[in-house]
């Protein structure tokens, strides 16, 4: 069996399978670990097909464990079989901010326990400590018009959700921990509107039941799956008046990670650090909606309801960080990140 794995919990979510596929590209070693909780076992074949179908030269072995990350015992067992784990990139955590309104304990739970388990595992386990945790920029709460594109220096907001309260818990629990064990370097990449699919078709979003997000409720709605699109508010300070997010390709996303490893594998002196993970460009929700129409030719019922809870009304990235320190940069063009979402649906 191979040495020198990087362990990536929610292997088979949406962020965690396309960051699986980058690491293997880029010649690691990976352990996937998920419990299927809020994705499907078809997400590993489709990692295995994209490997098949690779031309990469020096990609990695991968290797998969259903195993509940909440769970101790359950997620040491991964530690004692597979020696040599350089590095963790942590995704396992349920992320639906209207959902954690309703299920609080279960986000508090979930969220935490994995977080700290994957901690405490790993300074335990092993050797070289390096952990990259899926942040988001919820953590920044509702960020004044001024303060837009937002820097990783701007104070963090206490978050409306009990989503949010749990990425701002883990990066203080993950802080600490860099600031107290000698050999623990970490950083949180904090995501803006992760979208779009693999160019395979191969893996993208799958959520189970009605979508939380916006591009998989587009392309059903297209699909005939759902009967109408609800926008959520149109009455926002905002030029048309829906909220303004910065989408960003899942694929340049997963890159990002590849780039915050190598980073931290190649700097023992690293520590701790947060970068947002963006494109740098605000788009409104019907700037989205009308994208989606003009790039597919397909037509899209929408309607206009309520302002749901915990909405951020603007929040864009300043991603100068992470390009200057990570050699990263996210400039994959809107049209090709909608046009990857609608194949992706269509092979579904």
């Amino acid at each position: 069996m191979a040495n020198n794995y990087v362990l990536v919990s929610g292997a088979s979510g949406f962020i965690g399978s396309h960051t699986v596929v980058e690491l293997l590209e880029a010649g690691f070693n990976v352990v996937g670990v998920d419990n299927f909780y809020n994705s499907d076992k078809d997400v590993i074949d489709g990692i295995r097909k994209i490997m098949e179908l690779s031309n990469s030269k020096t990609k990695g072995e991968f290797y998969f464990e259903e195993i509940d990350c909440a769970n101790y015992d359950s997620f040491k067992t991964v530690f004692t079989k597979y020696k040599g784990i350089v590095g963790s990139i942590h995704f396992a955590a349920y992320k639906a901010v209207s959902e954690s309104l309703e299920k609080p304990l279960e986000y508090y739970r979930n969220n935490l326990f994995s977080l700290i388990n994957l901690v405490d595992l790993t300074t335990a386990f092993c050797e070289k400590q390096n952990v990259v945790f899926s942040s988001s920029c919820t953590v920044y709460g509702e960020p004044a018009l001024k303060d837009l594109p937002i820097k990783e220096s701007h104070p963090l907001q206490k978050s409306l959700t009990p989503y949010g309260k749990t990425k701002q818990m883990c990066e203080d629990i993950i802080k600490d921990c860099a600031n107290a064990y000698k050999n623990f370097n970490s950083c949180a990449l904090r995501y803006f509107n992760p979208i779009g699919a693999h160019p395979t078709s191969l893996i993208g979003e799958l959520p189970k039941g009605v979508p939380q997000n916006l591009v998989p409720y587009i392309t059903q709605t297209a699909a005939g799956i759902r009967e109408c699109l609800t926008i959520y508010g149109k009455d926002y300070n905002t030029p048309d008046g829906t909220c303004i997010r910065d989408y960003i390709w899942v694929v340049d996303l997963a890159k990002a990670h590849v780039a915050a490893l190598k980073k931290m594998l190649d700097n023992t002196s690293f520590n701790w650090n947060a970068y947002n993970i963006g494109t740098g460009t605000g788009v409104s929700v019907l700037e989205l909606v009308n994208c989606f129409i003009k790039t597919t030719g397909v037509d899209l019922k929408y309607k206009f309801g309520e302002r749901r809870s915990g909405d951020v009304e603007q929040v864009w990235a300043d991603a100068t960080k992470a390009k200057r320190e990570l050699g990263w940069e996210a400039n994959t063009p809107l049209e090709d990140i909608i046009k990857s979402a609608w194949e992706w649906q269509k092979r579904l």
